[in-house]
């Protein structure tokens, strides 16, 4: 599944989910909004019914509920007043009595007033709450189904006395409001986000491209660094094999003719001697010259090279075990990279492990070829240490994944360190 790993299928991915949050949030607060809106959209008809319908048409005598002011009010102004949403009317005194109602049951019934109707009374202004309809004052309220929105504002008599218009909304008509609000804003912030996302994934796509061919061009640059590194060590590993290591032979030879031929014992001892050291120089040598340079795998093959890698720490009294199976008919390539992982992994046991104990084994599963170099020396902490001592395995991953193999280092402090590939056979 690599287009999951695709950075324009994460791109898309991610706009979706910054969509799905974004459509919650500012559906939350378009709702809250909306809310809002709805409400003052009820303080402001509430405020014209009161100022321009009601209080113009109040009669003198309503404030002291002469039945004469009550009906002309009733046939002047009830008609205006139950108009849109709204569902119910009262008119209130300083005192809690209700001067007027569409329902005339309760006209001249007093209740005590709350410290918000009591405010609008001294202040002016309009306020909205929901109602109680458990309150006695509400109890005709019920049958009008649903909660209700109750919504007062400050009027003045004829007589100049402060009075209380309350009207009361359906809360499902306020959210019927919200939703009309929502239907206009949520399109345009849909809308605008579509249009960044489709603005923006041709961005992506180009930058997508770039940054993979600037990746291909790093991978040409590191696969033609290594060929230029295994070519310069090829003509090292020539130079001191055709010279020195030569040299060095000859010269072992001719100390041990010389110490055969020489009349004195300890003279005969001392040029043995000196053979034997520079024997010992020239076996070391040729050790380096395959850590330098691989021999020709498939015609030694992977296990002798092995053996001979391995062979400079064994020497050492480092415990080596050593199993190579399952390369026969494998690739060239499979071959040479388990060659050079196998290389980096044996250099770095030697040069940081202080261990005792190592294993090197190849082998075959299904179609691929395993590699495992395990020791029991000390370890690292990989989230603690950048070590250039890795960085040779590090450069060999990418090499590794090019030819779609894995390589994995496992490693503890104090524990000893893994290291695995894994790379197809062919």
């Amino acid at each position: 599944m690599t287009w999951v790993r695709s950075p324009v299928v994460q791109f898309l991915a991610a706009c979706l989910l910054t969509l799905v949050v974004v459509v919650l949030a500012t559906g939350a607060l378009s709702r809250s909004a909306a809310d809002g809106a709805a409400i003052d959209q009820a303080r402001g008809l509430t405020a014209v019914l009161g100022r321009s319908v009601a209080e113009p048409e109040i009669p003198r005598g309503l404030v002291d509920g002469k039945p004469g002011a009550i009906d002309r009010f009733d046939r002047r102004a009830l008609d205006r007043l139950l108009v849109e949403d709204v569902l119910r009317i009262k008119i209130w005194s300083a005192d809690g009595t209700i001067l007027y109602s569409d329902r005339t049951e309760l006209i001249g019934s007093s209740y005590a007033l709350g410290d918000e109707e009591l405010d609008v009374l001294r202040d002016g202004g309009a306020d909205a709450e929901l109602s109680d309809l458990a309150r006695p004052e509400n109890r005709f309220e019920r049958s009008l189904g649903g909660d209700l929105l109750e919504v007062y504002t400050r009027i003045e008599s004829p007589e100049g006395d402060p009075l209380l218009f309350e009207a009361y909304f359906s809360v499902d008509q306020i959210q019927g409001e919200r939703e009309a609000i929502l239907d206009r804003f949520l399109p345009i912030t849909l809308g605008a986000l579509a249009a960044l996302v489709l603005a923006a994934t041709p961005l992506i796509l180009l930058l997508n491209r770039r940054v993979g061919a600037a990746a291909r061009e790093r991978e040409r640059l590191l696969r033609i660094a290594v060929r230029s590194s295994d070519a310069e060590r090829l003509r090292i590993a020539r130079d001191l094999h055709d010279g020195v290591v030569q040299d060095l032979a000859g010269s072992s030879f001719a100390l041990s003719t010389l110490s055969s031929r020489a009349d004195s014992p300890a003279l005969a001892d001392e040029l043995e001697d000196v053979s034997r050291s520079l024997r010992t120089s020239m076996r070391a040598l040729r050790s380096l010259l395959v850590e330098i340079y691989p021999p020709d795998l498939h015609a030694a093959g992977l296990s002798a090279a092995l053996t001979d890698l391995v062979a400079p720490l064994v020497a050492t009294g480092l415990e080596v075990d050593l199993d190579v199976t399952g390369d026969a008919d494998a690739s060239e390539a499979a071959v040479a990279l388990v060659w050079r992982v196998a290389q980096e992994g044996v250099r770095n046991v030697a040069r940081h492990a202080h261990a005792s104990r190592m294993s090197v084994t190849v082998h075959a599963e299904q179609n691929l070829l395993v590699l495992e170099v395990v020791d029991d020396g000390r370890g690292f902490d990989p989230g603690a240490e950048i070590s250039t001592s890795h960085l040779g395995l590090r450069g060999l991953d990418s090499l590794v994944r090019d030819a779609s193999g894995t390589l994995v280092v496992q490693a503890a402090a104090g524990s000893g360190t893994t290291l695995r590939m894994e790379v197809p056979r062919q």
